[in-house]
C-alpha cells in the first residue's frame, strides 16, 4: 500500500482573523486620518477667533477690545502645525521610530489641548492691548468676558490626542510610504532584468528589435 502525503487544509479561522486585522488597519487608518486633520484645521481656525472681550478706560469714556487666540498664546497654533507634521511623518517611518512620531503627535495635541483651556481665562492679552492703546502701562480691562472659542480649539486638541493614541495603538498595522509597497505592505514583484541579445544569435537580435530593444546596446 502507497503512502499518501497529508496535504494541509486551510484553516478557515487564520484566514478569517487576517482578513479581521486587515479591516480594522484600515479603519483605523481612516479614522486617525480623519481625527488629525480634523483636529488641526479645528485649531487653526479657532485660535484665531475672538477669545476675550472687554472695555478700556480713555478719558471720559470706552474703547472696546478684543483678543482672538493668537492674542492670547499662539501654542495651540504651533502644537497642530507640528501635529499634521507628525500625522504626515507616520507613514514615512516604520518600527521604533513610528511609535516615537505617534508619540509627537500624542502630545502635541494635548498641549495644543491644554494651553488653549489655560488661556480660556485668560486677561493678560487684553490688558497689555488697554495698555498700548491707552499709553497707560496700568490701564487694566473692564467688564472682561470671554467666548466659546478656546473651548472649540480645546477640542481640536483632543481630536489630535486620539489620532497620536491610534498611532500608538495601530501603527504598527499601517502601510508606509515607499515606492517599493503597495498599500497592502507587500513588496512589488521586481522587474525581469533585461538579457543581453546573443551577436553569434540572429533570432535574438530580431526578437530584441521587435520589443524595440536596441541589441548593439550593452546592460
Amino acid at each position: 500500500m502507497e503512502d499518501v502525503s497529508a496535504v494541509p487544509v486551510p484553516q478557515p479561522r487564520a484566514r478569517a482573523a487576517t482578513a479581521s486585522d486587515a479591516a480594522g488597519s484600515r479603519r483605523s487608518l481612516a479614522v486617525g486620518l480623519l481625527l488629525g486633520a480634523a483636529g488641526a484645521t479645528v485649531v487653526l481656525l479657532a485660535s484665531g477667533q475672538t477669545w476675550a472681550e472687554g472695555r478700556a478706560a480713555v478719558g471720559g469714556g470706552s474703547l472696546p477690545l478684543t483678543a482672538d487666540g493668537q492674542d492670547v498664546t499662539g501654542l495651540p497654533a504651533a502644537l497642530a502645525v507640528v501635529g499634521l507634521a507628525a500625522l504626515v511623518a507616520v507613514f514615512a517611518v516604520r518600527s521604533g521610530a513610528r511609535l516615537i512620531v505617534a508619540g509627537l503627535l500624542a502630545l502635541s495635541g494635548l498641549g495644543a489641548g491644554l494651553s488653549a483651556y489655560l488661556g480660556a481665562s485668560d486677561s493678560s492679552a487684553l490688558d497689555e492691548k488697554a495698555a498700548q492703546t491707552t499709553g497707560d502701562a496700568s490701564a487694566t480691562i473692564e467688564a472682561l468676558s470671554h467666548t466659546a472659542w478656546p473651548y472649540v480649539t480645546a477640542a481640536g486638541g483632543l481630536l489630535i490626542l486620539l489620532a497620536g493614541l491610534l498611532a500608538l495603538r495601530y501603527g504598527k498595522l499601517w502601510p508606509t510610504m515607499s515606492g517599493r509597497y503597495e498599500r497592502d505592505g507587500t513588496p512589488r514583484p521586481r522587474k525581469a532584468a533585461r538579457t543581453v541579445p546573443d551577436p553569434d544569435r540572429p533570432e535574438d537580435l530580431w526578437k530584441a528589435l521587435d520589443r524595440g530593444e536596441d541589441p548593439t546596446r550593452e546592460a
